[in-house]
């Protein structure tokens, strides 16, 4: 197997932590997008979108990252994505939350106060960072209280769900996440960054 991915995206991360958390043998492929190589032709013939992350498995090629952590989750029994249907739609759910919600809040505030001060692109824009601070809060109110009675977003186990609702989080420090209200959600995240495996796959 073969994972295409770069370091310092988010759904890159949370795709090679769920391959390294389950020691999976997988080779790691670099594409550097700073350098555009993900719009060389050798590329795009993989995934025509030129986008990463992105699974090849022989002739098998899958792309969106919630999709290949599942697919990497079912090469072998685990908790991360247990044989139970309920189960399976419940962390479905919450990665489908993660993208059509969570992700709302949480990019434009990277981008603005983060990804746009690394690569020199200007100040913030005011009224994108306000829009996505309302929806933080929105989101985050839910997730948190979620996780007021809760170890993990699932079962109480660590699952998919978490590794994919936390990797919007990953540059929440530098982009000055607003998460002073929301204990739960940053004892959860704690939690995550533990693991071996997120520590391992932590943007240098």
């Amino acid at each position: 197997m073969k994972l295409y991915y770069f370091p310092p995206s988010p759904n890159s991360r949370r795709a090679q932590a769920i391959a390294l958390h389950l020691a999976l043998p997988m080779d790691f492929h670099l594409v550097d997008l700073q350098k555009g190589e993900q719009r060389s032709p050798d590329f795009l013939a993989i995934n025509p979108t030129g986008r990463i992350p992105v699974l090849q498995v022989d002739d098998f090629v899958l792309w969106e990252s919630n999709a290949i952590m599942q697919y990497l989750a079912s090469q072998v029994e685990t908790i991360l994505w247990p044989d139970d249907v309920q189960l399976r739609a419940d962390i479905m759910r919450w990665q489908s939350w993660q993208l059509a919600h969570w992700s709302k809040g949480c990019q434009p505030l990277t981008y603005e106060r983060f990804v746009k001060r690394v690569l020199q692109l200007g100040d913030p824009d005011p009224q994108v960072v306000e829009s996505a601070t309302q929806v933080f809060h929105q989101e985050a109110t839910l997730l948190n209280h979620h996780l007021a009675t809760r170890t993990y977003l699932v079962n109480d186990h660590l699952t998919l769900a978490d590794f994919s609702v936390a990797s919007n989080l990953t540059y929440a420090l530098p982009a000055a996440f607003p998460l002073g209200d929301y204990p739960h959600i940053r004892a959860w995240y704690s939690r995550m960054e533990a693991l071996p495996a997120w520590q391992k796959t932590a943007p240098g």
